[in-house]
């Protein structure tokens, strides 16, 4: 076996030391060679166990102490236990990237034998990844699905914790659709993804680019190493494969300009390859009018527009018939947690949201706007802990414009207090903002009263969880269920 979690090793097994933000897997390198790994593959070999690989196995004319043939077989009194296996060692340059390619090798190279289309941006991944995999199971293909929601190995799910799961577990994934007959894969690929290596090695066969907006500062400190990480998974795509992007974000463009891909483009203000324009909508749905053919989609949302197009210019691109595709596009659902509308007495309409980035977040309140100007609009959110801070107080400023009333509450604080997090989002808002905003701390409390409180007719938006059914509080994953949080202030206001 292969890993790069010490405690996961079996004797045997090749240990792959990677550096993480929270711990160096070079400080597990001789925890591995305890439990019995017998390969090593690292960047630096740490000095308390220097010898012992120096005369294990490094290369003849490396070694200064011992003879060429009497490698592996130095200083037995320096070994933990003589009987144990021999140990090798490989010194690299890059381990994380070794790790992806070495990935690749021992799951057979899984994704060069699927169609393989990664999707990036900050906002829309989950979305379009999840209706291209509903799209295409409908018109009769076994397909693959990595999202940040869940992934599927055909019709099996699988729980996920990370937009794009680690180089091992996304390849043994790989090879799992590969061997119940998959044809497709449609996955998520976040920066983070890209700039750690867990999809170098791959073989994508179209990349899809969403949109760039303001989100993972807290990770990658600018903008602009943002927008490279992003930008890298398109340099890095072959030239067979296929570049669909957005040119109605200005970063579009630059995605490709060092791709070898062939570029297909999507729009939905301008000209491009493929084109969409929103007739009409209502929270049941809206009317697109896709390259020309209207078709009514039960999405709702220019943002959404977007989403729909990018997944009918991907399955035309990769065969589909644009009618059958029209067809399919008109059956399909909203991913969980993405403008789920929850009806509710009084006339209310609950509608639980993942919009946890500004960009987002104005998204989904100009939507709602649109749809019932007439009604008050009511917005919940919180902002997540240990996470970009300088988004609060916009996505304060976004929620008071566009907003008849504010909740400020937690959302998953995570090591910070929330108090704290509350109080930089609150000096985002101007005195007016102040006067229409309460602070209630407990989410569960907060939407209880958003709901108990709101006037008839109401549209209340609980943004940030979305598909979540957890809150992350220390270091704790406590269930918390949006949805079934609403269920229950209905049945009050029945009572």
């Amino acid at each position: 076996m292969i890993t790069a979690d010490s405690r996961k090793v079996v004797p045997g097994a090749l240990f792959i030391a990677v550096r993480g933000h929270e711990s160096d897997g070079h400080a597990y390198i001789q925890a591995a060679i305890d439990k019995g790994a017998t390969g090593i593959v690292c960047e630096e070999i740490p000095e308390g166990i220097l010898r012992f690989a120096q005369n294990n196995n490094c290369h003849p004319e490396e070694r200064s102490d011992c003879h060429p043939e009497e490698r592996h077989n130095c200083h037995p009194e320096e070994r933990s236990d003589e009987g144990s296996p021999e140990v090798s060692f490989e010194v690299v340059e890059n381990s994380r990237k070794a790790l992806a390619l070495i990935a690749d090798e021992y799951y057979g190279h899984p994704s060069g034998k699927l169609t393989l289309v990664g999707i990036t941006g900050t906002n829309g991944k989950t979305t379009t990844v999840t209706l291209l995999y509903r799209l295409f199971k409908s018109m009769g293909y076994s397909c693959g699905l990595l999202s940040t929601i869940a992934n599927y190995v055909d019709d099996e799910r699988l729980e996920t914790s990370n937009t794009t799961v680690d180089p091992i577990t996304l390849n043994s994934l790989l090879a799992r659709m590969v061997d119940k007959g998959c044809e497709f894969c449609f996955m998520e690929v976040s920066s983070i993804g890209v700039e750690q290596d867990r999809v170098t090695g791959l073989e994508f066969s179209m990349g899809i680019f969403s949109n760039l907006t303001h989100d993972h500062l807290d990770y990658h400190k600018t903008f602009a190493e943002y927008l490279r990480c992003k930008k890298l998974f398109f340099d890095n795509l072959p030239s067979k494969a296929i570049a669909l992007i957005n040119t109605d974000d200005k970063h579009g463009n630059v995605m490709v300009q060092n791709t070898s891909a062939r570029i297909v483009t999507y729009s939905v203000r301008g000209l491009a390859d493929h084109t969409a324009r929103v007739m009409e909508q209502s929270f049941d749905g809206m009317l697109l009018k896709l390259d020309g053919t209207e078709v009514w989609c039960r999405l709702i949302g220019e943002h959404n527009a977007y989403n729909l197009l990018a997944i009918y210019s991907a399955a035309v691109c990769l065969g589909a018939k644009p009618e059958e595709t029209l067809i399919a596009l008109s059956t399909l659902e909203p991913a969980p947690g993405r403008l789920e509308n929850l009806n509710g007495p009084r006339g209310l309409s609950v509608i639980v949201d993942y919009a946890h980035t500004p960009d987002a977040l104005e998204n989904v309140l100009k939507t709602l706007r649109a749809i019932a100007p007439k009604r008050q609009l009511i917005c919940l959110f919180g902002c997540g802990g240990d996470r970009d801070r300088t988004k609060r107080p916009e996505m304060a400023r976004i929620a008071e414009n566009l907003s008849d009333r504010l909740v400020i509450t937690s959302d998953n604080p995570r090591t910070e207090v929330p108090g704290a997090i509350i109080d930089e989002i609150m000096a985002g808002l101007s005195t007016k903002g102040l006067a229409k905003s309460i602070v209630i701390e407990d989410r569960r409390e907060a939407i209880r009263t958003a709901i108990l409180t709101a006037p008839e007719n109401a549209t209340i938006l609980l943004a940030g969880k979305g598909h979540e059914t957890y809150q992350v509080i220390g270091h704790e994953k406590r269930h918390f269920d949006e949805k079934e949080i609403v269920t229950e202030t209905f049945k009050l206001i029945l009572q």
